[in-house]
């Protein structure tokens, strides 16, 4: 070995190591421990986000955090993220212009993927406090926080009057929930900022952008990987392959098995998989158990709707319909707010928005939603031969009394 190929070695482990993720065990999910963060500037001087990516079986989307500078000086952390040395080192270079990191929030109850990094990240900024959703709870077993990893002496519930809060003058937030679902519950604490006109969800909206986000581009295994047709065809990395692939992807996360989608016979997808010209690990041993439809395409379009703001298809079918007018009350008081963009957890971020498209985005919950001249209709109804997969995942959590049933429309 040649000094080139020493010092490329070299740089190589040192960027493993910047990515490493060491507790990924505790939620296994792709890329395990092994995770890059992209940080952008959304509010010049004001908001930062921070993006990496997690998902199952190659259905890998973006995860995110967000960073708000306060007024007085000192950051607010929402929903962190998985703090490798690269993202400590991202928001660290914030810390070194605008003073440390003051408060981090969990604005949820349910999502695993946003509770098991607050402890580990709050460890990085010793005199941070941490504000969580009330009503936490844990499954099997409902455990102390700290015994979650949360810093006992640091860690207190969010109030429930918002004007309580030590961040109170630049923010307000809200809380839906919880909304009781038989074995847990889900709640969620959208949180906006006064001066950059910015609201902060984390599951509740989002938009789907047309083309792969620039982190799930890092690793862009799992986007060839879906843009295949058959178990046969060889990965290629081209750029049409690359949007292929995101926009299967997107169908597989909010619909797990949409109408464009047909599961191949479980014996006939092994036989094809010991003929596999690829059958290694990361191949999944040659497994490609699914065919496309020719107008799969629509589906996805449909599901983007022009880069409209919308309730996923889960929330919709399994959580939010079981409080139909707690969630529109929650949605009126957070339309009242003037906001501007709305940067969620997942999917695409910032997202251009007027508290008019938030509140239609859940005109599902509606008998008769009143329709805006908005530039494009937030309450249009998913197509609904790609939701009868989820459709019949409720009847069968509510016929065995898992779940409640869902509630009428409002």
């Amino acid at each position: 070995m040649n000094v080139q190929d020493i010092q490329k070695e070299a740089i190589l482990s040192n960027q493993a190591e910047d990515f490493r993720w060491r507790f990924w065990f505790t939620l296994p999910l792709y890329p395990y421990g092994k995770r890059q963060t992209i940080r952008q500037e959304v509010v010049p001087e004001t908001v930062w986000t921070f993006d990496q990516i997690q998902g199952i079986f190659y259905v890998t989307v973006p995860i995110r955090m967000t960073v708000v500078k306060l007024e007085q000086g000192g950051l607010l952390v929402y929903a962190p993220v998985a703090p490798t040395p690269e993202c400590i080192r991202l928001v660290k270079e914030l810390v070194t212009v605008h003073s440390d990191v003051k408060y981090i929030i969990l604005p949820t109850i349910s999502g695993l993927e946003h509770k098991v990094f607050v402890g580990p990240f709050a460890r990085q900024f010793p005199t941070a406090q941490v504000f969580i959703a009330p009503n936490q709870w844990s499954f099997p077993f409902n455990l102390p926080l700290s015994w979650l990893g949360f810093p006992a002496k640091r860690t207190q519930e969010l109030p429930q009057d918002s004007s309580k809060a030590p961040f109170a003058e630049e923010f307000d937030y809200a809380t839906l929930g919880p909304i009781e679902l038989g074995p847990g519950k889900f709640e969620e604490v959208a949180l906006f900022h006064r001066r950059s006109h910015t609201l902060l969800v984390t599951d509740s909206v989002l938009s789907v952008p047309e083309d792969p986000p620039a982190v799930v581009q890092l690793d862009p295994y799992p986007l060839l990987f879906h843009a295949k047709d058959s178990p046969f065809e060889p990965i290629q990395d081209t750029e049409a392959n690359r949007h292929k692939g995101w926009q299967r992807i997107a169908l597989f996360a909010f619909y797990f098995q949409p109408n464009a989608l047909e599961v191949t016979e479980t014996w006939r997808s092994l036989r094809e998989a010991l003929k596999a010209p690829d059958r290694s690990r990361k191949a999944l041993f040659g497994w490609f158990p699914f065919q496309w439809k020719p107008d799969w395409k629509r589906s996805f379009d449909a599901l983007r709707g022009n880069g409209r703001l919308f309730v996923a298809p889960i929330l919709q079918t399994l959580i939010l319909n079981r409080a139909p007018q707690e969630t529109l009350d929650w949605a009126n008081q957070i339309a009242r707010w003037n906001f501007q963009r709305i940067i969620p957890c997942h999917l695409d971020a910032p997202i251009q928005a007027t508290p008019e498209q938030f509140r239609q985005a859940f005109a599902f919950l509606e008998k008769q939603p009143v329709t805006e001249d908005l530039p494009f209709n937030h309450s249009a109804a998913l197509p609904q031969e790609d939701l009868e997969f989820l459709r019949t995942i409720d009847k069968t959590l509510s016929k065995t009394g898992i779940t409640p049933p869902a509630k009428e429309k409002v």
